[in-house]
């Protein structure tokens, strides 16, 4: 078995450690199995680490800091009928009003920087690990959405490459993707949560989605 290790922190989530080696018979769609979540609260930020188990057939798992042209590009820009970016001043009346997520100030477009704020669209190819959290409330779980109002967040985010090279060979290992925030313990409380997750690869195959048990912040609480 061959061993890669990599760490890093990226839209403030840190990617611990995977091993990678060459089976046979692995899907061309990455595979994903749920290991385990754990809750770890500190003199700082509080951190949930979710971690998962992984199989795909090339090892075009990850992304470099360097990947940001199409398909991984962050954003796209709207643009009018006649091509032009559309800006806050100007915009229709079916955009919506200011707020992070939808607008950015001053981008830089085409090496050029638009000193304005333009309406935009996130591209979720940017990232390769979704993940979403629900709370159970009355016996049934809503989706606790970070994009919208208060939060205009998400703890999507990407891990680095697997394989340093683009050949192809099957790989297996381990993610431990921790989710930093302050405000874990005053957003849930004592909520019962449930944390869905799917990984992409460059090829943009989306993999299976696997769930994490219904847990308390206190059930996981590291010791």
């Amino acid at each position: 078995m061959r061993f890669k290790s990599y760490s890093g922190i990226l839209f403030g989530l840190l990617f611990g450690t995977s091993c990678i080696s060459p089976p046979e018979n692995f899907p061309s769609v990455p595979e994903i199995e749920f290991s385990s979540l754990e809750y770890a609260p500190t003199s700082g930020q509080d951190s949930l680490i979710l971690t998962l188990r992984f199989k795909d057939a090339e090892g075009d798992l990850g992304l470099s800091a360097t990947d940001i042209n199409p398909p991984f590009n962050p954003l796209n820009y709207k643009r009018d009928a006649a091509g032009n970016l559309i800006t806050y001043s100007r915009r229709p009346s079916n955009a919506p009003t200011y707020n992070p997520v939808d607008w950015v100030i001053n981008p830089i477009v085409n090496n050029t920087t638009v000193r304005d704020t333009v309406w935009v669209e996130k591209n979720e190819n940017q990232y390769n690990i979704f993940v979403r959290f629900y709370i159970k409330r009355n016996g049934r779980f809503t989706e606790f959405r970070w994009q919208d109002p208060p939060f205009f967040t998400t703890f999507n985010g990407r891990f680095p490459r697997v394989l340093t090279t683009e050949e192809g060979q099957p790989v297996e290992g381990s993610i431990a993707y921790r989710m930093l925030s302050s405000g874990w313990e005053s957003i849930f409380r004592n909520d019962t949560l449930r944390i869905d997750v799917q990984i992409q690869d460059r090829a943009l195959n989306r993999s299976n989605e696997v769930s994490s048990p219904q847990v308390t912040l206190r059930q996981i609480t590291k010791k």
